[in-house]
């Protein structure tokens, strides 16, 4: 990849646009940011000021639109990042633009979470084709380093290797690559874990299964909290688009569940409409969260302490991880078989995604950690001990990945980082 240090950013008034331009120019890249209209650019550069915490970002950023200064800015970037709407026939429109305008060594990346890189290059030069690849940057992107970089079959390997050393390099990210897979690895991974429990929420209800899976689990947001965070229609399109291109063991996992289709159609998308919310609803310093049989927000009411639960959160906390997840796989009763389900099917799942998307384990752990910010599946394997969750796969049915199996066998550990790396998303 060319370095002449100059970055184009289409989509720039949204929040992964605006992120990208904090993340870009931070590393001391020439960002230009392009909206539909002025207003929109200027918003954008308002957000990345934000999440940079300097209003002195601006001199290293341009500002403009689509009508007036795309031809002018793509001509001299050796960087092109389109962050627009999850529409692949909008992102194709504007791709033919970049492709007659590009520079013949100009990269261009999508930000795409979970589109078919091939698919968004079909049609377009030799040239462009060979420069372009996916760049999958988590939110909010200045704060979560970890990124995925998705090659297609025709992405010229040389301009793959430049843009990881980029991103690692420069950018300081923790990268991973990935196949062209739907969702890629860490949606595949998370959002099949995030709508499990909403579907479980159907009948447990949204405040024990948030209870069930929370913190003390090995993530940094309860699931249900997640959802509301990233958005319902965000969670529709990415689950919905797994359960249509991918056919695995878990592919029922991927159906949104009927209430949640409902509460979509009314207009909850969960933190970005706090006037309707989602899972939960804040009335003035009042919590309400939903019940899934009515459809109506209920003042929340938090569950009963659980004893296995309250016992994780208490070891956790003075870093016993291994003796809280040792709690996980006793514990007896129906609340949790629902935790072991969840939890277990994450480390199944993930890891049975090794060789179908991701290169190794490592890279699922890598994505997981950095890129969710929940505890890597090899972490909990470790802790559990690898022929105690090879017998707790079987006995919840679920799939066991071949590298649990050989580490069960040969009685190695299967995650690669130090021990201080444990405790950075066992929280709770």
């Amino acid at each position: 990849m060319a370095d002449n240090s100059k970055v184009v950013i289409l989509g720039a008034n949204g929040t992964m646009g605006a992120g990208a331009a904090c993340v870009f120019a931070g590393a001391g890249f020439h960002v230009t940011m392009l909206a539909r209209d002025m207003s929109k650019a200027k918003e954008g550069l308002t957000d990345t000021q934000a999440d940079a915490r300097a209003e002195a970002i601006a001199e290293r950023i341009e500002l403009g639109t689509y009508d007036q200064q795309l031809e002018k800015s793509v001509a001299e970037a050796s960087f092109i990042f389109e962050s627009l709407a999850e529409d692949l026939a909008l992102k194709k429109r504007f791709f033919e633009l970049l492709d007659k305008y590009r520079r013949p060594d100009s990269v261009v990346a999508t930000g795409s979470s979970g589109l078919s890189i091939a698919e968004m290059a079909r049609g377009r030069s030799e040239s462009f084709r060979r420069h372009f690849l996916g760049v999958h940057l988590f939110n909010p992107p200045h704060v979560i380093v970890g990124t995925e970089v998705i090659p297609h079959d025709e992405t010229d390997r040389a301009v793959l290797k430049s843009v990881t050393a980029m991103l690692t390099k420069r950018l300081g990210r923790k990268v991973i690559v990935t196949k062209d897979r739907p969702a890629f690895v860490g949606n595949r991974i998370g959002f099949k874990v995030l709508n499990e429990t909403a579907q479980l929420a159907a009948e447990h209800g949204v405040a024990l299964m948030d209870y069930l899976i929370g913190p003390h689990t090995g993530r940094a947001m309860a699931p249900l909290a997640t959802i509301d965070l990233v958005g319902w229609d965000v969670h529709k399109a990415i689950v919905d688009n797994v359960y249509a291109n991918c056919e695995d063991e878990a592919r029922e996992c991927f159906k949104m569940p009927a209430y949640m289709e409902k509460g979509l159609a009314a207009g909850c998308l969960g933190d970005k409409t706090p006037e309707r919310g989602g899972f939960y609803k804040k009335y003035g310093k009042e919590v309400f969260a939903l019940d899934p049989k009515t459809g109506k927000h209920e003042p929340l009411k938090k569950p009963a302490p659980i004893e296995f639960v309250e016992k994780m959160k208490s070891l956790n906390r003075v870093g016993k991880y291994t003796e809280a997840m040792k709690v996980l796989a006793a514990a007896k009763g129906v609340d949790a078989d629902l935790c072991r389900k969840v939890v277990l099917g994450y480390v199944s799942y993930g890891l049975n995604r090794v060789g179908e998307v991701a290169e190794a384990p490592a890279d699922v752990d890598t994505i997981m950690s950095y890129g969710f910010n929940w505890a890597p599946p090899c972490v909990l394997v470790d802790l559990i001990g690898a022929k105690k969750t090879v017998e707790l796969l079987k006995e919840l049915k679920l799939s066991v990945p071949k590298s649990i199996e050989q580490a069960a066998s040969n009685g190695g550990k299967m995650f690669s980082g130090g021990l201080l790396e444990y405790g950075r998303t066992l929280v709770g």
